[in-house]
Parts: structure tokens; C-alpha cells; sequence
């Protein structure tokens, strides 16, 4: 497999307080790999890191084997909350990086609309984001990233604000995107189950300073079963090292 980021020894401080720790790690091309660990333990920060969005105190990320300073518009990024302009109507919001790159009108409504249908919201293209639910406003905030074509999606918690049953669709709707797209996804969650559901790996860190305490690899086949034994032991093996278990575990796990 390629390799697409490279992250060499990153730690971040701020202030007096330790985020990150000596972070070596290999992202490879058009994998879904998902960041895991409990609240505050620097997985939100390392993303903003790789994004260009925050500087590392110690330590280089590699974009494909070029040093990563700034934010790249190869590398699309979802934030927790979709954060769309509410006076742009939603193909306005999608189309707003292709504006700014100095796409012409009828090339960036074409491509919008392509994302539209792609995230299912063919439609509402003339809607503005207060009339749209949670879940929908997250599908314009995917389809906004995608626009840009980017090589590299960024997701951070980005289903923390919906209900369960959304939160589920979105996790098909997000499964669909990277096979149809062959899109490279780095996602952050606290949610275990969402971890095991979605990724290719799985990036488990300790609290804070955060560092990387285990590599789980999924080899459970696509599409899945949410009930899978597979999946439901390795939820098991994960809710044991966060709850500070010992296991008899190697830093790099398959299943």
C-alpha cells in the first residue's frame, strides 16, 4: 500500500499542557482509518495537525512525501458541526471553495449538483441550512469537502450532534462515499462501535498527553454486520484497554 501521510515523532503543547506525545504513524492511500480514545486525549488536535489548520510543537507530517506546513485544498476537512453560511443557500455552501479557486459558475453548479445526488440531497439544493435537519446539514458539510475533489477527507466527530438513527445512516451514507470516491478518510470518534463499523484501522489513544497505545487492523469483509462476532469481540478487546484492563495484546492487533 502507498503510503499518503507519514507522521514523524509529533507532539503538541500548549502552554503547560501536554496534547500529544511522540506520534509516529503511517496513513496509507485510500483507507479508512479512524482515531479512537477518550475525551481530550489529543485526536482532534492531531487531525487539525495533519490538516495544515494547527502547527506541531515537535516533530514533521510527510503528504505524500512532501513536508505538510499548511492547509491543502488535496485535503478535504468535516468539522462536528457542519458550519455552513445560513445566508447561502446549500448549493452555494457546496460550491463556495470552488468559487474561491476561481471555478466558473456552470463548472462548479455541475460539479455541486453531482454531490448533492451523492450525499442524497437532490432537492434542496435552494434550501438554506436553517431548514434542513442536523443530518442533513452534515450531508451538505461532506458534499462541501468532496466538492474540492480533495485526495484526503478529515472527518472530526462528525456525527457527535445527531440522534442514533441518524448518526447510523450517516455511517452507511459515509461507507458509500469511500467506495464510490477511493477517497483516503482519517475520522475521529469516541464511539467504539462507529470505530469498529467503519475502519480499515483503528488508532486507539491514551488519555492525555495522548499517545498511540494500540493499531487495531479490521479485517472483517465489506459491507458488514453490525452483530458480526468479529466486530463485537474486537468492540470487547477496545472497551477493555480504554477501561485500563490488561490484556496480553502486541501494539499491532488484527481481527
Amino acid at each position: 500500500m502507498n503510503t499518503i501521510f507519514k507522521i514523524n515523532h509529533v507532539s503538541k503543547v500548549y502552554e503547560e499542557t501536554k496534547a500529544l506525545e511522540d506520534i509516529h504513524l503511517e496513513v496509507y492511500e485510500n483507507e479508512f482509518l479512524c482515531f479512537l480514545g477518550p475525551s481530550g486525549c489529543g485526536k482532534s488536535t492531531l487531525l487539525e495537525i495533519i490538516a495544515g489548520l494547527q502547527k506541531q510543537t515537535d516533530g514533521e507530517v510527510y503528504f505524500e512525501d512532501r513536508l505538510h506546513l499548511n492547509p491543502s485544498k488535496e485535503i478535504g476537512f468535516v468539522f462536528q458541526d457542519a458550519s455552513l453560511f445560513p445566508w447561502r443557500t446549500i448549493i452555494d455552501n457546496i460550491t463556495f471553495g470552488l468559487e474561491i479557486s476561481g471555478v466558473s459558475k456552470k463548472e462548479r453548479y455541475e460539479i455541486a449538483r453531482y454531490y448533492l445526488n451523492l450525499v442524497g440531497l437532490t432537492g434542496f439544493e435552494k434550501k438554506y441550512p436553517h431548514q434542513l435537519s442536523g443530518g442533513m446539514r452534515q450531508r451538505a458539510g461532506i458534499a462541501r469537502a468532496l466538492a474540492n475533489q480533495p485526495k484526503v477527507l478529515l472527518m472530526d466527530e462528525p456525527f457527535s450532534a445527531v440522534d442514533h438513527l441518524t448518526r447510523l445512516q450517516l455511517q452507511e451514507d459515509v461507507l458509500e462515499i469511500f467506495e464510490k470516491q477511493k477517497t483516503t478518510i482519517i475520522f475521529v470518534t469516541h464511539d467504539v462501535s462507529e470505530a469498529v463499523y467503519l475502519a480499515d484501522r483503528i488508532v486507539l489513544f491514551t488519555p492525555r498527553p495522548g499517545k498511540i497505545k494500540h493499531i487495531y487492523n479490521v479485517k472483517a469483509s465489506r459491507p458488514r454486520n453490525r452483530d458480526d462476532k468479529l466486530l463485537i469481540d474486537l468492540q470487547n478487546k477496545i472497551y477493555s484497554e480504554l477501561l485500563g484492563i490488561e490484556t496480553n495484546q502486541q501494539p499491532e492487533y488484527s481481527i
